[in-house]
């Protein structure tokens, strides 16, 4: 079946509409992707309290907010005694205009700080067509990530762009990331993908003995000896979640698991801008029920 694309027209309808009223955004987004409205007054589910913390506490919540910036967040996880996990930073530029392509190493990792998905993976420089990369980021840079979906904690973010060690494989292969739910500063599961490379990802929720999680379509639907092998460095992946996420009621811990050990990915507030329909209902439940926040 092929995919529904949103049109511009939609798009320009939401982006405008966050400007407006985020609240307002939200409600509608969610009533289209959900069939009915989120209840905010009283919300159970993980998405509806993160909506409620995105609109009521994210914009506001300074510390959310730094870590939210893929540059600003660096600092974050030095003052946490974990700057052993960071890749090296290269370069940091505030566009692409600014960029000395000829000072960059062979291969290396480029982004930008204010969203999600704007991602330039260099294995190597020699394939690399500059003109083409430049305009990509030039487009990336002007678009308003943050009204998108209204996720606050993006909004008016110091747009940079950095640029970070490559730590993939020589033939371009990007190492296996894997995504801890933290609650209340426990990384109660990870979530790992499977098979993206061959072009059918599918993802598994394990515990921290990384014992399979039948919690979501994926997981439920896997034969019943599934599994994987547990990677090396999981253990220790686990604590590292486990302080970056303290004190925040929830945020998911992006880390690799490398051949020179964990490294830090980033930290997310929002996971599919907390309109994450993929999730059994239960598990929503679940994990909303594991959110101990303040904001009422």
């Amino acid at each position: 079946m092929k995919k529904k694309r949103i049109s511009k027209t939609t798009k320009a309808f939401y982006i405008a509409l966050s400007y407006v009223s985020p609240r307002l955004n939200t409600h509608l987004l969610f009533l289209k992707k959900f069939g009915r409205l989120p209840n905010l007054k009283n919300p159970q589910t993980l998405n509806e309290k993160l909506l409620k913390l995105k609109l009521e506490d994210f914009g506001k919540n300074e510390l959310v907010r730094q870590c939210a910036d893929k540059f600003r967040v660096r600092q974050y996880v030095k003052d946490c005694g974990l700057g052993h996990c960071l890749n090296e930073l290269l370069a940091v530029y505030d566009s692409a205009e600014q960029i000395d392509w000829d000072s960059l190493p062979e291969s290396f990792a480029m982004k930008w700080n204010f969203g999600c998905g704007y991602n330039l993976i260099c294995p190597s420089k020699d394939a690399l067509e500059v003109p083409a990369a430049k305009k990509m980021l030039e487009k990336w840079g002007r678009e308003p990530f943050w009204a998108y979906f209204s996720e606050l904690q993006y909004r008016g973010v110091h747009k940079k762009i950095i640029v970070e060690e490559y730590i993939g494989s020589e033939g371009g292969t990007p190492p296996k990331d894997y995504k801890f739910y933290c609650f209340n500063g426990n990384a109660y599961c990870v979530m790992v993908c499977v098979g993206r490379e061959e072009g059918w990802p599918r993802f598994y929720f394990f515990d921290r003995e990384f014992r399979l999680m039948r919690i979501n379509r994926d997981s439920v639907n896997a034969p019943k000896d599934f599994s994987i092998p547990k990677p090396l460095g999981l253990s220790e992946a686990f604590q590292i979640a486990d302080r970056l996420s303290q004190g925040f009621p929830f945020v998911r811990v992006d880390l690799y698991l490398t051949q020179r050990g964990v490294r830090f990915g980033e930290m997310t507030f929002t996971p599919a801008a907390a309109l994450d329909n993929k999730r059994l209902p239960k598990t929503d439940l679940l994990f909303g029920s594991l959110i101990k926040s303040s904001v009422k």
